[in-house]
C-alpha cells in the first residue's frame, strides 16, 4: 500500500488529493448502542437498566418525554438491520450488548439464554454476509440493580465488569474478533456521575466523576487482561476501548490560553487515555496536580482525584490493542480571569479547570445545539492522538451529524465527506487508521434528546408498528464512498432507492 500511495503523490503532486483512495482493507462501518435501538426492554428475561429506570421515573428529563421501550425494535427486526448493512455495503458493524439482557441480576450467577440467543442470531446473520461484528461491552446502560449498589462509584464494579466480560468473551468470542470494553468514559463518568446530562444523573460534582474514572479504567484493564491472557490465545482478536475526543485548541497564542487548552483536553479525555496510552502511565500530570491543589484549598484531606497504586498504574498502562476514537465537534479554549466569571459549581471538574470555550457562529450547526462542523477537526484530533501516544492503531468508532428529519439530509452529506477527507489525509501521512464508523446507522433514542434529534443514515418511522427504515441521501452517498473507496464531492444519487449489491 505504501508504494502505491507514494507513486500517486509523486505523479500527481498537488492534485493528489482528488484521487486519494481508502485501502481495500480499511473497514467502513456504522454504529449503534443497545439501549438506543433494541427495544424489548422487559421481555425474554431482560431486566431494567438505569436508562429504563430514568425514563420511567423521570420522563420530563427527556426532551420529548419519550423512552426506548420499543425504539427501533431491533430485537424483533435484526434481520432488517443486517439487510440495511448489505444495502450500504458495510464492511463492519459496531453495536453494543445489553448487560441486563445477558445477566438479568447484573451478576454472572445467572445467564439469560433468550438474550444470548438474540445476540447469537444477530452476529451469525452478519457473518452470513461477511460483515464483521465489532462489539462494545458497555454503552451507558448499566443494570439498575448494580446502579443501586453504587455503580461506577463502587470499587466492586471492577469485579462485576470483569465477570460480565468473561461471560461475553466465552459466549461470542469464537466469532467476534474485535472488542471494545467501554464507549465514552467521559460521558459515563463526567456526564452521568459528575453532572445530570446522562443517567444515573448522580450529580456528585467534583467527586463522582473521579471515582468513576479510576474504577472504570481499572475495570477496563482487568477485562483487557482477561481477554489477552485467557481468551485471545484460542480465539485471536483484539480488545480496546473508545474515548470521545473533540478538538480543543487555544483561542490565542498566549501562554495562558495554551495552558488552558492542555488542561481542558486533560479533563475531557486525556484523563481516560493517558493512563492507558502514555509512556509514563497514570493520570495526566498537570490536571492531577491542579485537582490536588484545589482539593487542599477546599479543605479536603486528600485529592478528590483518587491516586492509582503502582500496581494499578502498571495494570492499566498499555491495556489496549487499539485506540477507539469518537469525534463530533470542536471549540476554542481560553483561560478564565476568575472563578466568578466561570460561574462553576464548587467543587467540580469544571471549576478544577476553570477555562472557557467558544465556537464561531460561522460554523454550521446541527440539530443538536452542541454539534457544529469545525474545519479539519477530525484531522487535527487524529494527528494529535498520533503524536501524543506514539502512533497507536486507531479506529474512528463514532462520528456523525444530526438533523430534525427528512430524507434529503445534505448537511449530513457535507459533514461525512469533510470528515472522511480528514481521514484520507492522515492515512496518506502514514497514520494508522484502520476503520471509520458513522454515527448513526439509523435514527435512535438519543438519550435526553429522545427522538427530537436524528443521526441516522436511515430514517426510522417510530409511529409505525414495523419501525419502517428508509434510506436517506447520506446513506446513498456513504454507499458510494464505500464501493469506490473515494470521497467524490460531485456524486449525486439519482434517487433515494437503495438496493443490495449481491456481490458484497
Amino acid at each position: 500500500m505504501q508504494r502505491i500511495l507514494i507513486l500517486s503523490l509523486a505523479v500527481l503532486g498537488s492534485n493528489a488529493a482528488s484521487v486519494k483512495k481508502f485501502p481495500d482493507d480499511f473497514l467502513f462501518g456504522a454504529a449503534t448502542g443497545s439501549y438506543q435501538i433494541e427495544g424489548a426492554w422487559n421481555i425474554s428475561g431482560k431486566t431494567a437498566n438505569m436508562w429504563d429506570y430514568l425514563t420511567h421515573n423521570k420522563p420530563t428529563v427527556i426532551a420529548d418525554e419519550s423512552n426506548a421501550d420499543i425504539a427501533c425494535d431491533t430485537y424483533h427486526n435484526y434481520k432488517r438491520d443486517v439487510e440495511m448493512m448489505r444495502e450500504l455495503g458495510l464492511d463492519a458493524y459496531r453495536f453494543s450488548l445489553s448487560w441486563s439482557r445477558i445477566l438479568p441480576t447484573g451478576f454472572s450467577n445467572q445467564i439469560n439464554q433468550a438474550g444470548v440467543d438474540f445476540y447469537n442470531n444477530y452476529i451469525d446473520e452478519m457473518l452470513k454476509y461477511n460483515i464483521t461484528p465489532i462489539v462494545t461491552l458497555y454503552y451507558w446502560d448499566l443494570p439498575q440493580k448494580l446502579q443501586e449498589l453504587g455503580g461506577f462509584t463502587n470499587p466492586l464494579i471492577i469485579e462485576w465488569f470483569e465477570d460480565y466480560a468473561r461471560v461475553v468473551f466465552s459466549l461470542f468470542g469464537d466469532r467476534v474478533k474485535h472488542w471494545i470494553t467501554f464507549h465514552g468514559p467521559r460521558e459515563i463518568c463526567l456526564e452521568g456521575y459528575g453532572e445530570t446530562i446522562k443517567a444515573p444523573q448522580l450529580n456528585a460534582t467534583g467527586i463522582g466523576e473521579y471515582l468513576c474514572a479510576k474504577y472504570l479504567l481499572v475495570a477496563h484493564a482487568k477485562a483487557y487482561h482477561a481477554y489477552n491472557n485467557d481468551f485471545k490465545p484460542s480465539q485471536g482478536g483484539e480488545c480496546g476501548l473508545t474515548i470521545s475526543i473533540n478538538y480543543y485548541p487555544p483561542l490565542t497564542d498566549s501562554e495562558e490560553d495554551k495552558a488552558a487548552s492542555e488542561l481542558f483536553n486533560q479533563e475531557n479525555w486525556a484523563i481516560y487515555s493517558d493512563p492507558i496510552f502514555s509512556e509514563q502511565g497514570g493520570w495526566p500530570k498537570e490536571y492531577s496536580e491542579r485537582v490536588a491543589a484545589k482539593s487542599k484549598e477546599q479543605g479536603y484531606p486528600r485529592s478528590r482525584l483518587p491516586d492509582f497504586t503502582e500496581e494499578e498504574i502498571a495494570l492499566v498502562k498499555g491495556a489496549a490493542d487499539f485506540f477507539g476514537l469518537g469525534h463530533f465537534t470542536a471549540a476554542f479554549v481560553y483561560a478564565y480571569a476568575s472563578d466568578y466569571e466561570a460561574g462553576n459549581i464548587v467543587p467540580s471538574s469544571a471549576d478544577d479547570t476553570n477555562v472557557g470555550t467558544s465556537q464561531p457562529t460561522t460554523w454550521p450547526t446541527a440539530a443538536s445545539s452542541w454539534l457544529k462542523q469545525a474545519p479539519r477537526s477530525l484531522y487535527n484530533v487524529l494527528t494529535h492522538v498520533h503524536k501524543r501516544y506514539s502512533s497507536p492503531v486507531i479506529y474512528v468508532t463514532e462520528n456523525g451529524w444530526s438533523t430534525t428529519g427528512g430524507l434529503q439530509d445534505d448537511s449530513t452529506v457535507s459533514y461525512i465527506r469533510a470528515m472522511l477527507t480528514d481521514v484520507l489525509d492522515v492515512l496518506y501521512e502514514g497514520i494508522q487508521i484502520k476503520g471509520y464508523f458513522v454515527w448513526g446507522f439509523m435514527d435512535a433514542f438519543e438519550w435526553t434528546a429522545g427522538y427530537s434529534e436524528r443521526f441516522g443514515l436511515y430514517n426510522v418511522d417510530f409511529e409505525s408498528a414495523e419501525r419502517t427504515r428508509t434510506a436517506r441521501k447520506s446513506a446513498l452517498v456513504y454507499k458510494h464512498i464505500i464501493a469506490n473507496r473515494v470521497v467524490d464531492a460531485d456524486y449525486e444519487p439519482e434517487n433515494l432507492n437503495i438496493t443490495i449489491d449481491e456481490g458484497h
